[in-house]
């Protein structure tokens, strides 16, 4: 077996805060690899990118998430307890039940729910000469996600809801002050989740059926325990946070949508379903989202000549997957048509993972991201608006990224 070409560095971590998502590209460009050894907060860690390397990451039951996460950020997405910390049975039987809620009725219901909120939200902007569209997609998503979840959001709540969810997304690679102050928010979103939970079970609060938080307190684990009201209520918080991170891609939908004025004409007139979905995917694929995910080895293995040991560290590069010119023509342009002959494969375009849905580690809520998008996309297409002169820059080294403005729209005046 070889050994792993290594970064020179004695350890990387700051190299890592410095350069975000370009960290790990630009080690693979230097060393000529898909994958190299690094150390990251004095630990060894080994990264990769590449459609070959995602299909090994993904094989089943090779990795646990389990201690492959920094504390804080395991706090603030998934949390411990949560479906992703688990592995093998226990983790399927989990998954069922996120996956229960991505059936296409379930889904149109989420879409209607978004429709909705969007509606209501825009209706107040021409009273407002310019509006922040990742706030404002922020406030559409956490009123959607709650509606569509079965949980009773009174309009003076929404904004503290709002708040600690964007929260928990903007702190997950962040360090310092604005982490403890995300933690203590999920803290207090965690106990209005627990209270939900506890109504729910005691009948005092009538959740709808199908709906996430009548499954997820109805759940019951494989000894036919109930699941503890904490733990159901990190589960919701995995519904509630990923929805409201959806407005995310929505700003870099609208800042593809201002610098792609053919296709902003084309969606805004009758576009085919065809077009929406690879305009869709294309932004997804383009634009930063989360930079990587990572595993612990759960035996020894071999691969592509290389010894992985028990216990090793490993990331795989999402965006720099994402960005493969091996994979994706001229990666650095944004080209949607590059979609209609896409092959589908679940480990050469992983924007939220890749992957198996139903029984590996793949983000359940990706159709729901994509409907949620499609919906948005529609909307702004048609809307008269522009972008006053602003501050577009998204800085890669802030990890989840986002454009410095979060993407101010004017409407344009009626008549």
């Amino acid at each position: 077996m070889s050994s792993f070409p290594r970064d020179p560095a004695f350890d990387s971590t700051f190299a890592l805060l410095r350069e975000g998502y370009r960290f790990i590209p630009a080690r693979c460009e230097r060393l000529d690899t898909d994958v190299f050894e690094t150390r990251l907060m004095l630990r060894r860690a080994i990264c990769m990118r590449g459609e070959e390397a995602a299909r090994m990451f993904y094989a089943p039951d090779r990795f646990t998430r389990r201690g492959a996460l920094p504390q804080t950020t395991l706090r603030l997405l998934q949390d411990k307890g949560s479906v992703a910390t688990l592995d093998g049975a226990a983790h399927r039987r989990r998954k069922a039940m996120f996956m229960s809620l991505m059936g296409a009725e379930s889904l149109a219901a989420l879409e209607a729910a978004a429709e909705d909120a969007w509606q209501a939200r825009i209706a107040t902007w021409p009273a407002r000469q310019d509006v922040v569209l990742l706030d404002e997609a922020h406030a559409v998503f956490c009123r959607a996600a709650c509606r569509w979840a079965g949980i009773p959001l009174p309009e003076a709540e929404t904004p503290a809801r709002t708040r600690e969810l964007a929260a928990m997304i903007a702190g997950a690679g962040a360090f310092g002050p604005s982490v403890l102050k995300a933690l203590r928010l999920r803290r207090r979103t965690e106990r209005w989740a627990s209270g939900l939970v506890r109504q729910v079970r005691r009948g005092a609060l009538q959740a709808p059926e199908g709906s996430a938080l009548r499954v997820f307190a109805e759940h019951r684990d494989a000894e036919g325990q109930l699941l503890p009201p904490g733990t159901v209520a990190v589960e919701l918080i995995n519904i509630l946070r990923p929805t409201v991170a959806v407005a995310r891609f929505v700003v870099f939908a609208a800042l593809a949508l201002h610098r792609e004025p053919a296709w902003r004409r084309r969606l805004a007139a009758a576009p085919t379903s065809a077009e929406l979905e690879a305009f869709v995917q294309e932004v997804r694929r383009f634009h930063p989202f989360f930079p990587m995910v990572a595993g612990r080895v759960r035996a020894a293995f071999d691969w592509r000549g290389h010894h992985f040991r028990d216990g090793d560290w490993v990331l795989l590069d999402l965006y720099g997957t994402d960005h493969d010119p091996r994979i994706w023509g001229d990666p650095e342009v944004f080209r949607p048509e590059r979609f209609h002959d896409w092959d589908g494969s679940p480990f050469n375009f992983v924007p939220q993972g890749g992957g198996e849905h139903f029984t590996g580690h793949r983000c359940p809520g990706e159709w729901a991201t994509i409907a949620l998008m499609r919906g948005a996309v529609r909307l702004l297409a048609r809307l008269p608006w522009d972008m006053p002169e602003q501050d577009l820059t998204v800085d890669l080294s802030r990890m989840p990224a986002q454009p410095r403005s979060g993407v101010i729209l004017r409407l344009a005046p009626p008549g």
